[in-house]
Parts: C-alpha cells; structure tokens; sequence
C-alpha cells in the first residue's frame, strides 16, 4: 500500500477525509492526461506495465502501483478510500509530491524505495493507519498487512512496484479484545462478575444481536442474556444480572452444548425456533454456540445474528479460546462464592437479625465484610432492651480476619448480652468481658487476642446515654440544626479505658441526645487508611455527619462506610441511633413473587401515603422509586419482598428487602413484571438519598425522599 500504512514509534499517519459522490478509478485512468507524465500516452504503455494496471483496477482489495523512479500513483478504488482527500489528486502524481510528510514517515515511502532498488519483495507485518472513514466522521486506528514486490517491463527492466494491502482490523481488534477478557475475567469474583464480563466482551468484540451464558445450577442450567438495542436484560453493575431457568430441552442448543461438550456453528436457519422464548430468540439466524466444560461446572455461551453469517475458522478458533477463558473464569468463581457465602452466613449469623424498635428511637446498623469478602471478621455489633426498659447499644473489633476472629467475637457478644441482661452497668459489664478474654487468651496460650469496644445504656425516657470504651474509637454525635441552623457533629468524649483482656478499670461518660440527634458507633475500619493519619480519617467522617442530608440511622451508616476516600483491609461495621422530633408512622408489606406484586405495592402505598396526608409530589416519586425496588427484588431473589414505609416530620423513608440470593422467578413473571433499563439511576435521580444494606439472609435497598425538598 504505497503511500499509506505503517507506523513509528511515536507518529501514526493520518489520511484525510474520503468524499462522497466520486468518479471511478477505473475511469479516471482512462480519461487522464498521461501523455504529460513519465509514463507517456496510454497507447505507448508497455505491455506489462499495462497489465499490471488492469490488475490494479479490477482488483476488490486495496493496490497501489507506483511507477518508474519517482514513483507515479495508479490505485483503485479499494486504495482510494484508504487515503481519503488526497484522492483523486494523488492519481498520476509522483507519490512524494502526492503525500508529503507521510511519504516520508519511517516505514512508508522507504519500504517502496528499498522494494524497486533492491528487487526483493517485502511483505510487512500488521501496521497501523489512521484513517478517516467517511466525511465528518472520528478518525480512527485501522490495521493492515502488506506486500510489496517488483514489476517488470516486457525488457526485464525494473517498471515499479505493486502494493497490495489487505486491513486486518477486525481481527486485531478482537485479539485485543480478547486479551482485555483474560484481564476482566482475572478480577471476577462471582458468576454474576463473570456473565457481565462475557456478555459486554461478545456484544463489543463480535457485534452480535443476541448473547447468552448458561451455567450450570444443579440437574438444570440457569442462562442470563443481552440484546442488542433491547435495554431488557442488560445487567445494571449495582444489581445482579437476571438469570432464567433453562428448560431441559435436549433441542436447546445451549443445554445440547454443555452436556455433549461439542461447539455448534449454524450460518444459516431458525436454530432456536423450537426454543424461543419471544421475537428476539425467533429471528436468529446464525448462531454458534460453544461449550463451557470444567472439572466442576457445565455451561455453554451462544452468540447469534438476526442475517446468515459464515463461521470462518479463524473466528470459530477465536470464540473457542474466549470459551475456555470463560469456564476457567466461572469455575473460580463458584469456588469463590462457596467459600464466600460461608463466611458471610458464619458472619452475619452472629449478628443481630432484627434490631430493637421503639416509639421516639430509630436504630439502623451496616456491616460490609473487608479484604477480599472470603473470610469471616471480628467486628460487631448488637442492641436489645433491657429489663428495665432501656436500650443497650454496643458495637466491638476483635483484631482478625478468619474464623477463629469470628469465633472469638460470637463468644464476647455473647457474654456481653448476658452480663448486660444481669447488670447493664457499662463499667462492670466490660470487667466481666475483660475477665473471659483474658481467660479465652490463656487457654489458647495465645497472648495476642486484641478485642476492643464501645458499650453504651440509653435512657428513652431522656435520651441519656451513659457509655465506656475498652479501647474503641469515640462515637461520632450529630446534632440537629438549632433554630434553622444547620446541623453539626463531634467527637463523643467518652473516658478512654483498655482494650479487653489486660486488666483495666473503666469510667462512663455521658451524653444525651435531643430530638433530631443521632450517635454513630463505628469499627477502626471506618476510618484507618494505609498511609493516612487516623486524624484525617476522623476528621472525614465527622464532616460526613454534619452534612448529611438527614439524621436517619440508615443514611448515618451508609455515608460513613464511604465517608473515608481510599479503599480499606478491615472490616467495617456501623450502628446509629436517632432521636425522632416526633412519632413516626409505619407500615409494612409483603410481596408475594408474582406478576401482580409491583402493581399491589403501588396501590397500598398510595392508599397510604394518601391517608397519611404527604404531598403528591413525593407521593408521585416514592410510588415510581418503591417499584422500581420491588420489580427488582422480585427478579433477583425470587422470593416474597418486604416493603416498610416509615414518615416522619421530616422525611419518608422507604425500604424493601429480599430473603433470596439468584433469581428464579419464572419466564412469565419476569416478562410482565420487568422495568430494567432503568437501573438505580432512578432512585438516584429522584430521592435525597439512598443505599443497600447486607442482612443475615438477603439484603435490603432503601431511599429516603425529604419532605421539606417539596416546597425549594
């Protein structure tokens, strides 16, 4: 490809813009004036020289022939739109002249040089070309191999040299494509990771019209899919994809994959008719589909067009090696999550299920497992009622991040609650903890068992609470805006005591919470970063508290996870208490997974926000919010949801929690009940705040719309 092409290390040519309407090369070599150019009058051309020029234009791929010591241009058309504007000026022109600077770039015009002095063809490796495809389009990075070789007069004299290009784009752009997979997969965590993965890299690497991943879930196979310019479907990174059980049909072409272990490659026909679930599946043409196959899964990936499409084999080759990488990559993945769900259950086992409620008190807690969420910590909390009708607020680190941390932590919970429920006094409860670390350490011949806590008795009568800490971190203490001023936040002076098992002596302080405030207990893990003072991190979450948008518990614990930029080793556990200016009002339902659940939540809450008097504009938001919430609820866990409404004076503040972990919601309840596409964007777009929130079984996500936002 004389004239165009290569690269060097720090310049890539750029080719001009091709305009539209043109005349054919063929016909502008008939037509110019070649009498008053090296090459003389077209009827005096060598014979050889002439045929060469035929094959030139008659040729469907890009050749250049450049002719004599100057080396005069005759491309066709193929060539033509690789060098954009320069056409149809370049025609007949010495090829220095025609491009300049580029013809004197490293690898481009001396290749030609060297091939016409030399006599010795060349074939070059993959070069790169910047090139303008269309007027007003994005330049962009185009690949092609190329081959130069000498042309000889009828005399045996050198004539020039023939340039044929052939752009190898495609294919390099899927190698590198692939090689991105191999690096994604590397970071997958769950099949979920994994089907997000796959599923991105085949629609962006081979433009297809349908994709879908199966795995394996037992005796059957569970399948998620994309489509193109279809939002259905298409996984929001916040949310798990939508899997859909695979009937046993050995007619499937995916179950027929993954239990024979044999690819299938379809040009041409309806190869999932006898399959389809709806017109997506029904227009496929093309399909090809490979098997997933290791020592402990079974699964298969299709890709599919809507128009015949021939499987080459250097594309069967290349969707067989991205197969293998996928299988690899969910087979770890399922080990991961085997090991993963058993330290969260282990984990979250030993926390409370359910905290306490109570008329004028709101209490929220959060606990997000650190390192790589594959191992069981030591950090937590806990909140029950008192025989005498107070609340007992405790949150504690035990230093570790694998089972024996967890185990040591359930057992200092424990004794905790009991020592409590016998004598809540803190001083004396955190003696008592002091007295079986100590013994747990001695027992094990381990000396280095560091437990730390925050324990703390709430007076609901006055809102006092009387606290000590054995080594912990100070609360956090937010205070409302007095007179309309806005809120602030401190640092709880709690006298500072030992850490358990050394022997110390505790003191209590005291603070108390006026209707609006709100206390935040926190682990280290909330604010220690490698590299940064503990000051700072202090320093973040307290500025964090003063600017929340509201001293709701929920949305205390959800900024604090991330009031502290960077990311952390540590386990991060959180629990807020708030006191309300006024009683709340609350309602709760459970939704049954089925079609009619989103259009059930929808009605119940307008009943009741209605009834409760709360403005149609926050009324309008929460119902769109809440069933956004449900419809996704309902597909991912498939099991009944639970929707809580609570309103106060200030905000309305909805939640819904699932108890599953995968959808296996049913085809037909997933058609009617789907609003994907829209994604989280929604409840970010239209509430003050928002969050998730990891429970013993499932999880919650929950918004909260300000009521005073109505009148701004």
């Amino acid at each position: 490809m004389a004239g165009t092409g290569g690269v060097s290390p720090s310049h890539t040519p750029t080719l001009p813009t091709q305009p539209g309407g043109r005349t054919g090369c063929a016909e502008l070599v008939h037509d110019l004036a070649w009498e008053s150019t090296p090459l003389g009058p077209r009827d005096r051309w060598d014979p050889a020289v002439t045929a060469t020029v035929e094959l030139v234009l008659t040729s469907p791929m890009p050749m250049a022939f450049c002719y004599g010591d100057r080396f005069v241009l005759i491309y066709n058309d193929a060539y033509a739109d690789l060098i954009g504007t320069l056409h149809p000026a370049a025609l007949g022109r010495p090829a220095a002249e025609s491009f300049g600077e580029i013809w004197r770039s490293p690898g481009i015009g001396g290749v030609v040089e060297d091939v016409y002095r030399s006599g010795q063809p060349f074939l070059e490796p993959e070069t790169q070309l910047t090139v303008v495809r269309a007027e007003g389009t994005r330049p962009e990075q185009a690949f092609f191999t190329r081959g130069h070789s000498m042309v000889r007069d009828s005399q045996g004299t050198v004539a020039g040299v023939l340039t044929v290009a052939a752009e190898t784009t495609q294919v390099t752009r899927r190698l590198q494509n692939l090689s991105e997979l191999t690096s994604r997969l590397a970071a997958a965590l769950t099949v979920d990771d994994v089907a997000r993965v796959v599923l991105g890299y085949a629609m962006a690497s081979f433009d297809v019209d349908l994709c879908m991943f199966a795995v394996d879930d037992g005796n059957t196979f569970r399948a998620v899919r994309r489509i193109r310019g279809e939002m259905l479907d298409e996984a929001d990174e916040r949310l798990p994809p939508v899997w859909k059980r695979l009937s046993d049909d050995p007619h499937a072409p995916l179950v027929a994959a993954a239990r024979s272990n044999q690819p299938s490659f379809v040009p041409d026909g309806e190869p999932l008719r006898v399959v389809a679930t709806d017109r997506h599946e029904r227009r496929i043409r093309a399909l090809a589909v490979l098997p997933l196959r290791t020592a402990s899964l079974s699964g298969a990936l299709s890709i599919g067009y809507r128009s015949s499409h021939t499987w080459l084999p250097a594309e069967r080759a290349l969707l067989n090696a991205a197969a293998q990488l996928v299988a690899q990559a969910a087979e770890r993945a399922r080990r991961f999550e085997a090991q993963h769900g058993t330290a969260q259950l282990l984990q979250r086992s030993m926390l409370p299920e359910h905290l306490p409620e109570l008329e004028r008190f709101r209490i929220a807690a959060r606990y997000d497992v650190g390192v790589d969420g594959n191992a069981a910590g030591g950090d937590f909390y806990d909140a029950f009622r008192l025989a005498d009708g107070r609340l007992a607020i405790v949150l504690g680190d035990v230093a570790g991040h694998d089972v024996r941390a967890a185990a040591v932590m359930g057992q200092v919970r424990a004794a905790l609650r009991a020592l409590a429920l016998t004598e809540p006094d803190p001083p004396g409860v955190l003696a008592g903890l002091d007295r079986l670390v100590g013994s747990l350490g001695a027992e094990s011949r381990n000396e280095e068992i560091f437990v730390t806590v925050v324990y703390g008795v709430l007076d609901p009568a006055d809102g006092t609470i009387t606290m000590a800490s054995a080594g912990h971190p100070p609360p956090v203490l937010r205070r409302a805006g007095v007179a309309g001023g806005p809120p602030t936040a401190e640092l709880v002076k709690v006298p500072p005591g030992a850490p358990l098992g050394l022997g110390g002596r505790w003191q209590t302080g005291q603070v108390r919470l006026e209707p609006g405030d709100s206390i935040l207990m926190f682990s280290d893990g909330v604010v220690e970063r490698r590299g940064r003072a503990l000051n700072d991190g202090l320093d973040a979450l307290v500025a964090v508290a003063a600017g929340a948008s509201s001293g709701d518990p929920r949305n205390l614990c959800a900024l604090a996870t991330t009031a502290v930029p960077g990311s952390t080793d540590d386990d991060v556990a959180v629990l807020a208490v708030e006191r309300a200016v006024a009683l709340s009002r609350s309602a709760t339902m459970l939704v049954a997974a089925e079609p009619t659940g989103p259009s059930r939540v929808r009605q119940w809450m307008t009943t009741r926000l209605r009834e409760w008097t709360v403005p149609e504009q926050v009324i309008s938001s929460a119902i769109l919010c809440t069933s956004e919430l449900t419809t996704n609820a309902l597909l991912h866990a498939g099991t009944p949801a639970q929707v809580h409404i609570d309103l106060n004076a200030e905000r309305l503040l909805v939640s819904v929690a699932d108890t599953g972990t995968r959808g296996s919601v049913i085809r037909a309840h997933t058609d009617t009940m789907s609003s994907r596409g829209r994604g989280l964007g929604l409840i970010e777009e239209l509430s003050d705040s928002w969050g998730t929130d990891p429970s013993v079984r499932g999880s919650t996500v929950w918004f909260e719309l300000l009521l005073r936002s109505t009148s701004d």
